[in-house]
């Protein structure tokens, strides 16, 4: 070996300079693993790097000149899993997946796989994937996207991205990123298959699979028996799996490689040439512990670690080289020893590689880092009816979205009931019979099997459009928002990204409907995201406008857009009196936009600006012609882009103003108000400057709901006092 680590002991090198190797061997020949003696020599190879990568990890980790968090060591036979599959079968890695990046990386010469992943181990901002962000697997070239995830939230997108490849043949004119007859594999760790977004996953893949429609997909689940301290009850994992609806359960040693590639080239064709999901039971042994803080006799036996050592997959990886090659014992020790060699002195050079030094270099894999806010704001009319055809906000919704689905083969809309039934609101209606039920379809009930079916489908080329059908249901699923898809661009130095527009209908005002599941008036979940934007319309011709530009940002800036749509304004046409139709609009040109940042000003008083969003700028533009009687001139300042802030234009509109009244209808803790207050306040506003909410309260069902949610009565009056300069705090 090249040289002790500090507290890890290589019981493999010990057990190799003793000769002592299982006497068992594979009960599959080379021959029919469909391997070569030189190719069993590279898997070996293979393991072996990744062994020593953990070792040093370990050992620099102790010096403090590395992160060491999870290693790969017991995990080794994934190698084989690597060989039966294509680089270009894209691939979402468990944490302990080294041999399997490895052995990948041969089938893409010119790569640096021991290089990348100790700048990755030492946190290196040349670390080629993460840019020193995180310790990952990934590879643009490799068809790996980052994984920071541990616990399942992979697996939604893994089955998007192999249902994408389905959807990219039957959708006409659409431009793939994946071959045609490419398979997805999704690893994980036994104890994560009993994770609610691993469950839905499953299903949905069983459910796919029953309505017979293609999905090429590999679930591989490397079993240790462990979830970091909790066994994993023997047999549970088959117990589980073996017959599952619509899955192929196949097992296999994963201390034996040929068993391995075996079993894996058998899952590798059921899912190429079959197009059906197969779950691959991978069954292994964990050494060195779950990750480099964790002492395992606290809850181990010595007796079990010692089985775990006597079963590690390269001593028995090293046995069958000895029976079906020309390979000596001094051999795989000459390998071995060079091998670590080779890893130790790449592990030192790369730690004198850069880091990341400042919040600015941090934050420069995100998009919105490099988006300049505009100044200046949108005047908008505040009593003339534009011409043509009229839409209210719900038909506008789904006339923009059959505009832009003519304009790009690439979008696809999905979600609950979207399809034959056109939506809960009618926001879809007549999308699919125009579009057919391949670009607009529906889902099971599933919030995370939704949104990671669009980041899977955004990884072949689509731009999605699912659909939330109520915002408190985001709640079920915004790991997938916040863990994943805002997160994938970061992690990768924006090599990945997962461009999606997610409509989601809410807030409140329904008029009795409901209660606080269907009238939820909390953004909250959203707003501290990084590089999410939010956009909320407040009227049918803003709707058209906003979701033009909310395309535009995810198709060519490649980002995450939550398009927020009150439920209370989809059918609204009226805005001052009945029948004159100024929340209508037609559907204009394709060209008009409402331009990222910039918000939208109705009027031009002076005494007072009101600072909403939403179902509160409805509320406030009525209020403007009372408060004029009331001698109070004033203008609404539509945000329109909730999330980031449009702080420059913002203060560009309330500059003539000579007082400000934020409006926000959702809770007062933890609202937009709360962020707005703050930042005016940081910007030495000088006028006074007062915030409305509704109350700090879930909304009731029925009438009561009025008792909660912010009114017109309040605008007024809060306006009122705040123009008469008085000082007590409005609710």
């Amino acid at each position: 070996m090249a040289g002790p680590v500090a507290g890890v002991v290589d019981s493999f090198a010990a057990r190799l300079a003793q000769g002592t190797l299982p006497t068992r061997i594979s009960n599959v020949s080379l021959t029919e693993a469909g391997l070569t003696p030189y190719e069993l020599v590279q898997l070996f190879e293979s393991q072996a790097t990744s062994r020593h990568l953990d070792l040093e990890a370990r050992r620099l980790a102790a010096d403090k000149r590395a992160f060491y968090s999870i290693g790969s060591a017991g995990h080794e036979g994934n190698a084989a899993v690597a060989k039966a599959l294509r680089v270009d079968d894209m691939a979402f890695l468990h944490y302990r997946s080294g041999a399997f990046f490895l052995e990948r990386a041969r089938k893409a010469p010119g790569t640096t796989p021991i290089w990348d992943m100790a700048l990755s181990f030492v946190a290196s901002s040349d670390d080629p994937i993460s840019g020193g962000r995180h310790k990952v697997f990934g590879s643009k070239q490799l068809f790996i996207p980052p994984q920071t995830s541990t616990i399942a939230s992979h697996f939604p997108k893994a089955v998007g991205a192999a249902y994408s490849l389905t959807l990219a043949k039957r959708v006409e004119g659409h431009e793939a990123l994946l071959a045609p007859d490419s398979v997805v594999c999704c690893s994980f760790g036994d104890a994560s298959t009993n994770h609610s977004t691993a469950q839905g996953a499953f299903n949905a893949a069983s459910w796919i699979a029953y309505r017979s429609l293609p999905l090429p997909l590999i679930f591989l689940c490397e079993d240790n028996g462990l979830g970091i301290s909790v066994p994993t009850p023997e047999g549970w994992i088959a117990a589980n799996f073996a017959e599952r609806q619509g899955l192929n359960y196949i097992h296999c040693d994963g201390r034996d490689v040929a068993g391995v590639h075996t079993a894996a080239r058998e899952a590798v064709r059921i899912a190429r040439k079959r197009r059906r999901p197969v779950f691959l039971h991978m069954r292994t042994v964990r050494l060195m512990g779950h990750a480099g803080s964790d002492t395992e006799l606290t809850y181990r036996r010595k007796s079990d670690l010692n089985h775990a050592e006597e079963n590690d997959p390269l001593l028995l990886t090293a046995r069958h080289i000895l029976q079906e090659t020309t390979c000596s014992l001094t051999d795989i020790q000459t390998i071995y020893r060079q091998i670590g060699e080779q890893v130790r002195q790449v592990m030192d050079q790369a730690t004198s590689r850069p880091k990341l030094s400042s919040s600015a270099q941090v934050a420069s894999s995100l998009k919105s880092s490099s988006i300049n806010q505009p100044n200046g704001c949108e005047e908008r009319s505040i009593s003339t009816p534009s011409k043509g055809e009229r839409f209210h906000m719900s038909r506008m919704i789904s006339q923009v979205l059959s505009e832009q689905m003519h304009e790009g083969s690439d979008i696809v809309v999905f979600g609950e009931d979207v399809g034959h039934k056109g939506g809960v609101y009618g926001a879809t209606t007549k999308l699919q019979q125009r579009h057919g039920r391949h670009r607009v379809f529906d889902t099971l009930l599933d919030e995370q099997t939704i949104l990671g079916l669009a980041i899977g489908l955004a990884h072949n080329g689509f731009l999605p459009i699912p659909e939330i059908q109520f915002l408190a249901y985001v709640h079920n699923a915004e790991d997938q928002l916040r863990g994943e898809a805002a997160t994938l661009s970061f992690f990768s130095k924006g090599q990945f990204a997962n461009p999606m527009v997610v409509r989601v209908a809410g807030l409140g005002y329904q008029k009795g409907f409901g209660g606080h599941f269907h009238n939820d008036n909390s953004l909250a979940v959203f707003r501290d995201i990084p590089d999410l934007i939010v956009a909320c319309p407040s009227s049918a011709s803003d709707a058209a406008r906003m979701m033009r530009e909310a395309i535009r940002l995810a198709r060519e800036e490649q980002r995450v857009v939550v398009f927020v749509e009150p439920i209370a304004l989809y059918g609204t046409k009226d805005l001052h009196t009945p029948g004159d139709e100024l929340m209508t609009a037609p559907l204009g040109p394709k060209t008009d936009t409402a331009p990222f940042g910039v918000p939208a000003v109705f009027g031009k008083g002076r005494d007072i600006g009101i600072v909403t969003y939403g179902n509160g700028t409805f509320m406030a533009r009525r209020c403007l012609p009372r408060l004029e009687a009331l001698g109070i001139r004033g203008r609404v300042i539509d945000l329109r882009w909730l999330s980031p802030l449009p702080v420059p234009a913002l203060l560009d509109a309330l500059a003539p103003t000579q007082s400000v009244l934020i409006v926000d209808e959702c809770r007062r803790t933890g609202s937009l108000a709360e962020e707005l207050y703050t930042r005016l306040t940081e910007e030495e506003l000088s006028k006074p400057l007062r915030r409305l909410n509704s109350d700090d309260c879930f909304v009731p069902l029925g009438p009561a709901a009025n008792t909660v949610l912010l009114s017109e009565a309040d605008i007024i009056e809060a306006a009122k006092s705040l123009t008469a300069n008085e000082c007590e705090l409005v609710r």
